[in-house]
């Protein structure tokens, strides 16, 4: 089979080697999955700049953390699906349900953990779930980190429910299936992008208030107008420090903020901000097969679809990480495989 490899030392994404290696067997308790799609997420450039949570690569590993594809052999102890089953990874292997652990759960895609930018991905039985009716192998690659991500903060994490606020910042992957997610529940969501374009395509997806941050760079001061002083009940912070100020001076009284991601430069942040409002800050680390399953039966009741800014062929993988790294996107970059 062919696969990516990541490699100790490397300095981006154009270091990235296309292999041949054995096709791999399935254990008693495996699935083999011949992939056929594969997304996405910032984590993956970060890896692939070997700068990811301040760990450097170890060894050689696959890339990505999500795909979706078809199951072809099965172990002899495997009960969840059998042969012919449309499935995509967890993020996690173990995390199954209840509370995140701080030791126990590894990560596809990093440090010999491998991820699913290969032809054919052995997984434990347990490690997997089913592709919600109605998607294509290219949308259901989309979900297991950036969907399970944003809705895990905005239900697991928010406890979100309807007639409330929602603010999104930016238009990547967590922030658009956020905006719908929020609508899906009822609840109005703002906006921020530096781009009228990705900003129209937000409105598109049901965005109720927008906000150029660069024509308009106190935005938190323009949230509070728009929601007539109020603030909103959460954001999804994929900012880090360089945003975390104006989420908190955003929010509404008794709000949450989502910790996301870190996408964002800037001096360190005062989150005693949160507390005159009697708000939360709650780090979000992806998500249970649980709640990855019960998101997936609500994609389902609410026929929502993926956004796929791009679609790549596996021999230009790179190309995808390349225009990732743009940040042309709104939505998600796809590799088919």
């Amino acid at each position: 089979m062919r696969a990516y490899l990541l490699s100790k030392g490397m300095t981006g994404p154009k270091e990235l080697k296309l292999v041949e290696r054995p096709d791999p067997q399935p254990g008693a308790k495996e699935i083999l999955v011949r992939m056929r799609a594969a997304s996405l997420n910032y984590r993956d450039q970060m890896i692939a700049h070997d700068t990811y949570m301040g760990n450097t690569l170890q060894g050689d590993a696959i890339p990505l953390s999500d795909g979706a594809g078809e199951v072809i052999a099965a172990g002899s102890g495997v009960t969840r699906f059998k042969i012919g089953d449309r499935v995509m990874s967890t993020f996690f292997k173990d995390w199954i349900a209840g509370p995140w652990r701080d030791q126990g759960y590894s990560a596809l895609g990093q440090n010999g953990v491998d991820g699913v930018l290969a032809e054919l991905v052995v997984f434990n039985q347990e490690d997997a779930v089913r592709i919600p009716d109605g998607l294509s192998f290219e949308e259901a690659s989309c979900l297991p980190c950036a969907a399970l991500t944003a809705w895990t903060s905005l239900y697991d994490a928010g406890g979100v429910r309807a007639g409330q606020s929602v603010l999104a910042l930016g238009t990547g992957g967590v922030s658009v299936f956020a905006i719908q997610f929020a609508k899906a529940a009822g609840c109005s969501v703002v906006v921020t992008s530096s781009s009228e374009e990705k900003l129209a395509k937000a409105k598109a997806l049901g965005a109720d208030e927008l906000i150029n941050y660069r024509a308009i760079p106190e935005w938190d001061v323009e949230v509070r107008r728009l929601t007539r002083g109020r603030g909103v009940d959460h954001v999804i912070e994929v900012g880090g420090a360089g945003t975390l100020e104006r989420s908190c001076r955003a929010l509404a009284n008794n709000g949450t903020v989502g910790l996301i991601g870190f996408l964002a430069e800037g001096a360190a942040s005062n989150p005693w901000m949160v507390l005159p409002r009697w708000g939360r800050l709650v780090k979000v680390v992806v998500g249970s097969r649980e709640s990855f399953e019960m998101m997936n039966r609500a994609i389902v009741q609410n026929q929502i679809k993926p956004a796929i800014d791009k679609v790549f062929p596996f021999e230009q993988a790179i190309d995808a990480y390349l225009y990732g790294l743009s940040g042309a996107h709104f939505g998600k970059v796809v590799i088919t495989i």
